[in-house]
């Protein structure tokens, strides 16, 4: 079963990712397919986004005679993310609490 996921999901999944190490585009989308259903081609505006939002930076470094782009988190960006992880845990506490049977008004 695969759940529609909104950009604020993805944006803090990118965001958690670059947080833990700088990353290029490939291995980022691979990180990202292992928990969402994404293409390449859908990534990269993403980061495009999140980078003109100055969330992110990029720099190139060179691997086996080519350069690759890296994208590094900014401090922006670090606040964002920790924003969007406190909108997560909200949400997901009340579609558990849905699933699972609970109260939504306690």
């Amino acid at each position: 079963m695969t759940f529609q996921l909104g950009s604020a999901l993805l944006d803090a999944c990118v965001l958690a990712i670059v947080d833990k190490e700088d990353a290029y585009g490939y291995s980022l989308t691979h990180q990202v397919q292992a928990v969402m259903d994404i293409s390449e081609s859908t990534l990269y505006p993403v980061l495009r986004r999140l980078q003109k939002a100055n969330y992110l930076i990029t720099y190139d470094q060179p691997f086996q005679g080519r350069n690759r782009r890296y994208y590094q988190i900014t401090e922006q960006g670090r606040v964002r993310l920790l924003e969007l992880l406190k909108e997560w845990h909200v949400y997901k506490e009340k579609i558990d609490c849905v699933l699972l049977g609970g109260n939504l008004d306690g």
